[in-house]
């Protein structure tokens, strides 16, 4: 059973989730006995010896400690952007950008004007499966492949490291083809093959079927996992461009079931207060 402190703050997500994040919440940091200050330096993993596999497996969520000091950061900013600057849009892109109707954020419509596939229970896709709802996921290793088992709506990503190479001719579907390889500490997943039909973020973000995703994902601590995330694609940006996500051990969590259609009863309640303005 997952912490009920942590679990009860998450479920607060999964209903009154937009217009929570419309709003914002600043953040501090805070240390490690709760009070405001740096938290104490994490132990390092055991690096990786010959013939054996880093070990990533765990229960991860996105972390909601802010990049730094310097000023107070909303929720949306943490944990449902994958850049505070604007990535480099070509006209297409920024065409498609515009057309975007976001529930969350700083120009967020309600749940009846938003056009976020998300909303309407369609996948995430990647990387937006990383932020969606603030759910975590379960990082399962065997043979060959590393499994992405995340809490919302089960979605499963299947990350080949058995030294094979991309299908030719791939079909477009809503998470593409991840293989990935080991360099040292570090899991490189190189991800092609996805259709249109998603949002890289909660802001609209868009891309075409020429998206290519390149990750490198290392737990630097036992209770830290990095991702640093290149995206390109040249019909929508004009060069390529990063993210970089943390992401917090909950070792006494478990994957529980959210499944989306269940909580669109919340987006019903609003259309009919909607319509009676």
């Amino acid at each position: 059973m997952s912490a009920p402190s942590d679990r009860t703050a998450m479920r607060v997500w999964l209903a009154p989730f937009a217009l929570l994040l419309a709003i914002g919440f600043p953040c501090v940091m805070r240390g490690q006995n709760g009070a405001p200050g740096a938290a104490k330096a994490p132990s390092a993993p055991k690096p990786a010896t010959a013939g054996t596999t880093p070990d990533l497996s765990g229960v991860w969520r996105r972390t909601r400690r802010p990049p730094d000091n310097k000023r107070k950061y909303t929720l949306y900013e943490i944990a449902l952007t994958l850049t505070n600057e604007e990535p480099p849009m070509t006209p297409w892109g920024l065409e498609k950008f515009k057309a975007a109707r976001p529930n969350v954020g700083p120009h967020a419509v309600t749940l009846v004007q938003t056009n976020d596939p998300v909303a309407q229970c369609f996948p995430p896709g990647v990387p937006k499966i990383y932020l969606v709802r603030g759910a975590p996921l379960e990082i399962l290793q065997a043979p060959g492949r590393v499994m992405m088992y995340f809490e919302y709506d089960h979605f499963v990503r299947e990350i080949f490291t058995d030294g094979r190479q991309h299908t030719e001719d791939l079909n477009p579907t809503w998470m593409g083809e991840s293989i990935g390889k080991w360099e040292g500490n570090t899991l490189v997943v190189d991800t092609i093959g996805f259709n249109e039909k998603t949002w890289l973020d909660y802001a609209g973000h868009p891309h075409s079927d020429q998206l290519h995703l390149v990750e490198h994902i290392q737990r630097t601590s036992h209770d830290t996992l990095v991702n640093d995330i290149t995206i390109e694609d040249p019909e929508a940006y004009t060069k390529p461009w990063t993210s970089h996500m943390v992401f917090d051990l909950k070792p006494d969590w478990k994957i529980e079931e959210t499944i989306c259609e269940d909580n669109v009863n919340f987006s019903n309640l609003q259309k009919i207060s909607e319509s009676k303005k």
